[in-house]
C-alpha cells in the first residue's frame, strides 16, 4: 500500500513537471495542473495517515487526554 502511494506521488510529480511549462499558455493545462496538485496533496495525506496508523496510534486512542482550559493559554 505504502509503495503504491509513493509510486503514485512520484508519477504526479512527473506530470506536474511536464505541465508546469504550459500552465500559462492554456486554461485547460492550468486546470489539469491544479487537479494534479490536489491529487498529490491527497496522496501525501494518505501516506501520512498510514504512518500514523499502527500500534502506537491505537494505544493513544485508549489513553485519556488532558483537556486544555482557557487559562492554560495565558502566562501566570
Amino acid at each position: 500500500m505504502k509503495r503504491n502511494i509513493l509510486k503514485d506521488i512520484e508519477t504526479k510529480e512527473i506530470q506536474l513537471a511536464k505541465l508546469k511549462e504550459h500552465v500559462d499558455k492554456s486554461s485547460v493545462c492550468s486546470e489539469l495542473y491544479n487537479k494534479i496538485v490536489l491529487e498529490k496533496a491527497i496522496l501525501k495525506k494518505e501516506l501520512q495517515d498510514l504512518k500514523r496508523s499502527g500500534i502506537l496510534a491505537e494505544i493513544k486512542s485508549f489513553l485519556p487526554h488532558k483537556k486544555k482550559l482557557i487559562c492554560d493559554y495565558f502566562a501566570k
